[in-house]
């Protein structure tokens, strides 16, 4: 039996101020070696509190994971104290943040932000000529000349940037790269050259991903499996085939599709999903996208839809009731 190199299993993360966040509520997904999977969805699904979860990064005073396992080659992260997963992070498991204008140590060199990364799984004591070797090593891999590595991140571009902080999540060859919107504040060009940078580093290193975006161009470039996350809930999944090819579709899903424009169609408008995402502190019950979805049935207001199976394909939606 193949072994999933992570295995995310009824997770359940919560936020406790004023009042209870639902972020995250029973997901379950799982990634292979070498694979890539999307988690996709509109801002506040939970995406970021599932990766912040994975690697253990939630706010200590107000983040809870209440339930769950996240089993990473078999063992639980989960029971891991501070110090081991301080180990597993950066070596085993990195991620790249969000925004890389506020990733990066305005008063650091970019190439003391890699050493810094190597330095700390440095437990063989190298020279401080290997690891040097090793920073331009990195700075090369993501297109950068090793030249630069005394600059500051102010000196780079948008685009430079966010190939500094791929370099540091690299920095320890890590099995799983989680890419939090590696893209989102960089413009449309800048965008392609990343995604096409990210690709390649995958197809040389053999690392595993996990990419979260809300664009399904860049799923469809970069991925294997879809996870689609709704409210805190996965509500489909699949391989890239059955969420671009199957004629079965989660109403959400179809409605982020109907979300896109189609330049090739002059005529077409688009089809916006109407309403908001609810309030995480008030989950509706039920199924938690009926308020906003249009095949909307009695039953759909008060009982939970359990996922309908067809082959990989898996939809969580009670217009698929009668179909397994």
């Amino acid at each position: 039996m193949d072994e999933k190199l992570l295995a995310v299993k009824n997770l359940s993360v919560v936020y406790k101020t004023d009042e209870v966040v639902y972020a995250v509520n029973k997901i379950n997904f799982d990634i292979g070696r070498k694979e890539t999977i999307g988690l996709v969805g509109e801002t506040g699904a939970g995406k970021t509190t599932t990766a912040l979860a994975i690697l253990q990064l939630l706010p200590e005073k107000t983040g809870c994971i209440t339930e769950g396992k996240i089993l990473y080659r078999g063992e639980d992260l989960l029971g891991k104290s501070k110090r081991e997963m301080g180990l597993i992070r950066g070596a085993h498991i990195s991620m790249i943040f969000q925004d890389p204008m506020t990733s990066l140590n305005p008063i650091m060199t970019v190439g003391d932000q890699i050493m810094e990364s190597l330095v700390i799984h440095d437990h063989e004591r190298k020279h401080r000529k290997t690891l040097e070797a090793r920073v331009d090593e990195l700075l090369k891999l993501v297109g950068i000349q090793s030249r630069r590595k005394g600059e500051y991140p102010h000196q780079f571009s948008g685009g430079m940037k966010q190939r500094v902080v791929i370099a540091i999540a690299l920095a320890c060859a890590p099995e799983l790269l989680i890419a939090d919107e590696p893209t989102t504040a960089l413009d449309v060009t800048i965008q392609a050259q990343v995604l096409d940078l990210m690709e390649d580093l995958k197809e040389k290193l053999g690392t595993s991903m996990i990419m979260i975006t809300h664009d399904l161009g860049v799923v469809a470039q970069t991925c294997d499996k879809v996870a689609i996350m709704y409210a805190g809930e996965i509500i489909e999944k699949g391989t890239v085939q059955d969420i671009f090819e199957a004629e079965k579709h989660h109403p959400y899903t179809i409605g982020l599709f109907g979300s896109i424009p189609d330049l090739q169609v002059e005529t077409r408008r688009l089809n916006p999903i109407e309403g908001l995402m609810p309030d995480p502190t008030n989950l509706p019950l039920g199924c938690k996208f009926h308020p906003r979805c249009k095949f909307c049935m009695e039953i759909c207001r008060h009982e939970h839809p359990e996922p309908r199976v067809f082959n990989e394909h898996a939809i969580a939606c009670h217009l698929f009731e009668k179909e397994v």
